[in-house]
């Protein structure tokens, strides 16, 4: 997912130019960091406490260059209204938080307004499409026959969730003015693996193939995850 918003970056904005990026539900701050690395200005939105305090810890270690590139607000992503003026940011991130929204579009008609016109919007949620394939790869087909018919998962922290369907998002994107530009499928061969797997010996082999099936039909269809790239008229 990385290299796919680095793509989109660098194919929408000009070489070596400072981007403001807002990053609604930072959690850890793992891609905050990786964007302030590049060079870019990072405004990261975090409601829990824990993974705040993670964000910080995680920022305490760097380069004093990166530290003051990165600027953590406590809040909840649907209310960037309250935090920020509209036009604000040229990229906005927000990645695995729709999931733990029961009604997600007034929280992305928020964060779209946040975007400056040409500005980039990335979403990365739950595929509705594919809920039955972690449990049918799993064996488990009850649930996978219940997985056909609901867009509610329960995820691996144990806490039940919702999916969103590429279609539904879609709409949505286009009737909050970012409409969809590009979108890739995260997670197509590796969700059933172990969190804490161990690095396997032909990982750059392995990413290849992730990547590859990520921007190829039919296989993106039946990742995990989507990443949509929506781009503000």
């Amino acid at each position: 997912m990385a290299r796919q918003l680095e793509e989109q970056i660098a194919g929408r904005f000009a070489v070596g130019r400072r981007l403001r990026v807002l990053d609604v539900g930072m959690g850890q701050g793992t891609q905050a960091l990786r964007l302030a690395r590049a060079g870019h200005q990072v405004t990261g939105v975090e409601q829990d406490p824990t993974m705040i305090a993670a964000a910080r810890e995680n920022l305490a270690g760097e380069p004093e260059g990166i530290r003051e590139r990165v600027r953590i607000v406590q809040g909840d992503g649907r209310d960037t209204g309250v935090h920020f003026l509209p036009g604000s940011f040229d990229v906005v991130l927000c990645h695995g938080v729709l999931m733990y929204v029961e009604e997600p579009d007034a929280l992305l008609a928020g964060v779209a307004r946040m975007l400056a016109p040409g500005g980039l919007l990335s979403l990365l949620v739950r595929n509705a499409e594919a809920l039955a394939m972690r449990p049918g790869l799993a064996g488990d087909w009850a649930g996978a026959l219940d997985a056909f018919d609901t867009v509610s998962y329960r995820n691996r922290l144990g806490l039940d969730v919702r999916a969103d369907r590429l279609g539904t998002l879609t709409a949505t994107l286009a009737g909050i003015g970012a409409p969809l530009h590009s979108w890739y499928g995260v997670r197509v061969f590796t969700d059933t693996a172990a969190d804490d797997a161990e690095v396997p010996s032909d990982v750059e082999a392995l990413l290849a193939a992730e990547e590859r099936a990520g921007r190829t039909d039919p296989y993106r269809s039946v990742a995990a995850l989507l990443h949509l790239c929506g781009v503000r008229g």
